[in-house]
């Protein structure tokens, strides 16, 4: 038996270097959470393999001897001194070689746990992290629907009045003047009584993209409800600027569109209140566009002021 001297504790003692080096490079606040086997700390149990590993070695190094012996002696017919020597040596290389092996074995189980364990655990983590951000883009999207029409996708009347009191404290830092538009569809009823809530639908989200269409940094559409949107102008220069984009957005309303195979068309009436003019609050301000838009409904296609 031939041994070459550290060939089997290479493997074991680079991996032990390679974690005392990890150690090393780790805080002292986190060494505490070092890898542990059995409750044993994984550098022990690895010095336990280099150790058996060790002792096998020395065993075989001290066979190697008394093969050696045996041969020399081997074309004597009496055993000689030596001979005796070197069996008996044989037997006890023999019980360290069985003992380093039952000790191996230990540490071999030892290590495969602890394999096991550090896979389960990346395993678990891994599933955390999934489950994490599933909850992540859960949450997102409920959010989402909550403030976000169903149909048209656009803002809903809470988040619109939301970002209504936001745009009215910077008016009010910035001495800006703002508008806001009450929209409501002529006709609409009709519409969707005649040709169903599909067709319905449709017409509310074509109205949808075409207000969405006037939308500049900072504005925002809604549909409040029904056949009713609702319309946020930051930084409306004046009455007349606030009256020019309520006269664009009846112009385009108004245009006919086809919808399966059916010509259909709306008109719009537009009831306009401007900051601070006719109200310094979200909910003044909305309620003089809805009186507003009441006062506009049979009149000419033109928007109306409080």
């Amino acid at each position: 038996m031939t041994v070459k001297k550290g060939a089997m504790v290479r493997g074991a003692a680079d991996a032990k270097a390679a974690l005392r080096a990890e150690s090393t490079d780790t805080p002292a606040s986190k060494t505490a959470g070092a890898p542990k086997v059995k409750g044993r700390p994984l550098a022990e149990v690895l010095d336990q393999s280099i150790g058996v590993q060790g002792k096998v070695e020395t065993a075989g190094v001290e066979l190697s001897g008394v093969n050696k012996v045996l041969k020399e002696e081997a074309k004597t017919s009496e055993p000689t001194e030596a001979v005796v020597e070197a069996v008996e040596k044989s037997r006890d290389v023999e019980e360290k070689v069985h003992e380093a092996a039952e000790e191996l074995v230990t540490v071999n189980e030892a290590l495969a746990i602890e394999s096991d364990a550090r896979h389960v655990i990346e395993e678990e983590l891994n599933r955390t992290q999934e489950a994490l951000q599933v909850t992540r883009e859960h949450v997102k999207r409920v959010r989402h629907e909550a403030l976000h029409d169903d149909v048209t996708g656009l803002p809903n009347a809470a988040l619109f009045r939301d970002r209504l009191k936001s745009a009215l404290s910077q008016a009010r830092r910035h001495s800006w003047r703002i508008a806001v538009m009450f929209i409501d569809l002529d006709g609409f009823k009709q519409i969707n009584d005649t040709y169903g809530h599909d067709v319905g639908d449709a017409l509310l989200r074509l109205v949808g993209e075409r207000l969405s269409g006037f939308v500049r940094g900072g504005d925002t559409v809604s549909r409040r409800s029904g056949d009713e949107f609702l319309f946020l102008m930051l930084e409306a220069k004046d009455e007349e600027n606030a009256r020019g984009m309520a006269q664009r957005i009846i112009d385009v309303i108004g245009q006919p569109v086809l919808i399966g195979g059916v010509e259909l068309a709306v008109s719009a009436s537009v009831g306009l209140a401007m900051f601070p003019d006719d109200g310094t609050t979200a909910k003044m301000l909305l309620k003089s566009a809805d009186l507003a838009m009441y006062a506009a409904k049979g009149r000419s296609p033109r928007p109306a002021m409080r």
